[in-house]
This record gives structure tokens, sequence and C-alpha cells, in this order.
């Protein structure tokens, strides 16, 4: 294996692979080249990135890391080698650790002076990005009802027909169940269903509030069963889709799905309510009032089960690097199943049960990168290559991100009891893994 490592230009300046292996701290582990001719890393990997511009320069020079990246990379100004758009996931496993870093101030003064202040100055950056923290702290209170809407629309309301090819016929953005490695994607799903509508005992006749319903999988899977069913979305193109759905199966006497804040649901009295991938959204301070107020929907009796990305500690940072944020979720908010455990146990449940589905994860975010990959060319003619590309990077990077035990994803199961009262419930889990 031969690695370049090219000499100063005669003035003094720095190439661009140069101040990448700088700025990056060492031996680069895929091949690196740039539009001024220089290049950097193995001179035969199998994979690589290439920078096309200035532009992308730019990017990557004034929001150094994740951020500056995937702002070159969504415009086109970084092209990854040897992977396709749709499924860069061999290229992020092979840059496994790399890591910016800051060069002391004599050697920042020499990058400067090396790409010029032109470079230097910020630009706007791609469509496809989010506003700052800032700038949607001074446009709407955190959480508030008007802004978690708007903060849903910008990652749910991107196309129906975009999800319906990425994400297949269920149409389910959330964790599979896989029995193994070779499950189709769409078996997994139907099984996650099963294995939340066991948990959760529903019998012909119970009323299930679904919370966070995307396009109504787990309303749909429960109606079909004779359990009626109220789900709740903040995404307007999701309920259109989900009504229309329950239209066609003729299930309009069972099953309902509302576009509403699931603040704003005035019933009560639920056996059970399942809340599938929402709780990523509400923000770690708003547990308290979260739980609070789905346990004041359910009867005395009634379970619920929580399922959310989790990361593996408790304490640290909650909120989301700066791709994931202004790219994917705005406002998402991570923690531990710990802290979760808590705050579920304090305003009154008892928990029964919990389990992680980590791998599982992995294996659904594999299959979603697959299916876009077959369908590049349409999903690329609906939604446009610049957002085609920010899921494909998102969803190959956290597929990366649950192999390597970096997030998680847990099932939480609990019950709420009334006074002096035992939960109704068999003495040993009851469902079928």
């Amino acid at each position: 294996m031969t690695t370049l490592r090219e000499p100063r230009t005669n003035d003094g300046r720095l190439t661009l692979a140069q101040i990448l292996e700088t700025v990056t701290g060492g031996e680069l582990p895929v091949r690196f080249t740039a539009y001024d001719g220089s290049s950097a890393g193995p001179t035969d990997a199998p994979y690589g990135l290439r920078l096309t511009s200035t532009r992308g320069t730019t990017y990557l020079a004034t929001a150094p890391g994740d951020l500056g990246m995937a702002r070159a990379y969504v415009s086109g100004d970084l092209e990854a080698e040897g992977v396709h758009p749709g499924n860069p996931y061999e290229l992020l496993k092979a840059l496994g650790d790399l890591h910016f870093q800051r060069p002391p101030a004599l050697t920042l003064a020499q990058i400067a002076r090396s790409l010029g202040l032109e470079t230097l100055k910020p630009i706007a950056p791609p469509p496809q990005e989010h506003l700052p923290r800032w700038r949607r702290f001074a446009e709407g209170l955190r959480h508030s009802r008007s802004r978690d809407a708007e903060v849903i629309h910008h990652h749910y309301d991107v196309s129906n027909a975009f999800y319906e090819r990425v994400l297949g016929p269920s149409m389910t953005y959330t964790c599979a169940l896989f029995d193994s490695e070779t499950q189709s994607l769409e078996d997994a799903q139907e099984n996650k269903y099963r294995l939340v509508f066991e948990k959760l005992r529903l019998q012909p006749g119970d009323r299930l509030l679904d919370i966070g319903c995307g396009w109504g999988g787990m309303v749909r899977y429960a109606a079909r069963r004779g359990v009626k069913v109220l789900g709740v979305t903040l995404s307007s193109e999701q309920a259109e889709w989900a009504q229309k759905a329950i239209a066609e199966e003729g299930l309009t006497d069972l099953a309902e799905v509302r576009f509403s804040d699931y603040r704003d649901v005035p019933e009560t009295g639920f056996d059970a309510i399942s809340s599938i991938g929402l709780t990523e959204h509400i923000g770690v301070q708003n547990y308290p009032a979260y739980f609070r107020r789905l346990h004041e929907k359910l009867r005395e009796g009634g379970l619920l089960l929580n399922h959310c990305i989790t990361r593996p500690v408790n304490r640290g940072p909650v909120k989301a690097g700066g791709f994931i944020d202004r790219y994917v979720f705005p406002d998402g908010e991570l923690t531990g199943s710990g802290r979760i455990i808590t705050e579920v146990q304090d305003v009154g449940f008892e928990v029964l049960h919990e389990e992680n589905l980590r791998q599982h994860y992995a294996l659904t975010l594999k299959g979603w990168c697959e299916n876009l990959v077959a369908d590049w060319d349409a999903c690329v003619a609906e939604v446009g290559e610049g957002t085609a590309r920010v899921w494909g990077l998102y969803m190959a990077g956290s597929r990366l991100g649950f192999e390597r035990n970096v997030v998680q994803l847990h099932h939480v199961l609990a019950v709420k009891l009334g006074p002096d009262q035992e939960p109704n419930v068999p003495l040993r889990p009851w469902w079928v893994a």
C-alpha cells in the first residue's frame, strides 16, 4: 500500500490534501483527491473522497467536522468514491474514528493563508439544511406545539412517494424485529407490530391510542384484529396517507389517524398506549409531562409500550450532532433507557419489562438503504439529489451507530396501577419474542 505525501508548494502554501492531513491528525484511511491536483491516503484504497470545487472547501473550512462534510457532500462538492450515494455505509465504516482537530495557531494561520480569505467567508448552506438552534429558539419556544409541528414537517413531509420507495410497502419508519438476518424487511416490520400488539395484551374490543403513529402501520395492524384504534401524528401528509389506507382496507369503523398533537387528544380511558418512535422528538426535559399525560389517558390496569432510540449512557449531552440536528431531526434529543424508566416510574407507572433491540435497528437501516439504492433514480426524481444524498448518508451513518453501540433502541413496557391493585398480567412474559 502506497501513501502519497506531497511537498508544500513553492510559496509555502499547503495543498488541500496537506491541509486535510493536518486537521485530521495523521494517516487517512481512504483515498482523498482534490481539484487542485493534490491527493492523500492509500493509492489503492477501495473507497475515497473527491473534493470538486472551492464551494466545497468553503463548507469544510467554515464548519469543521460532520456538519461541514455534510454540506459539501449534500451539495455535490464532495463526492464519495467506491460506494453508492444511497448507501455510503462502507465508506463511513472505512473512515472509522476519523476526527477533526484544531491545529496550533501558527498552523491555522498557514492554513488560512493557503486557502485565501474568499474561501473562508461563510456562504449559504444547501437548501436541505434546517435553521441553526439559535434561530429556531428566536423564532419559537422549543417543543411548543407550533415548533414541534414545524420540525416534524421538515423531516416527515418530504414526499409520501419517496417514503414508499425507501420504507417499502409497510410504510413503517421505525425499527423492525428480525427473526434472522435473512428475513425480509416487510416480514420483520410485521413481526414488530405483532410484538407490540402482544406486549400490550390487546384483545378485540379494546381501545388503543397510538401516539406519533406515522403512516398508521400499528393502527391498521391492531384494527385488523378487532381493536378500536386512534392514531395521532403531527404530519399532515402522514395522516392523509393513513386515512386513505384505512379506508381502502375497510377499517374505518375501527381505526382513525388524526392530524393532531398528542397533547390535544381529548379521549381518555384507553386500554393501552403505544408510543413508537415519538419520545426522541419531545425533549428530555419534557419526559415528566409526557409520561404523566400518557398515564392520565390510560384506564387503571392499562399498559404502555414505549419504543425509543436511546443512548447507551444516562449522563452526558442529549442533543444530536450538527448533521443530524440540521438535516434530519431538528430539536431531537436522546438519553439512556435508565432515564426513561426513571421518568416512567416517577409518574406512577410500574415498569414490567424492558429490552434493547439495537441490532435489529442496524438491520432495518440496512434494508432501507438497499431500497434507496434500488430506486435511486426515482427517489432523486421525486425529492432531488441533495435530499436523496441526505437520506443515504443519514441511514448509513445511523446503521454504523447502532452496530457500534453509539445508539440503542429500547422497549419499555409499563402498567398503570390503581390503589392497592396488582397488575392483571401473567407472572412471566406472555408474548413471543
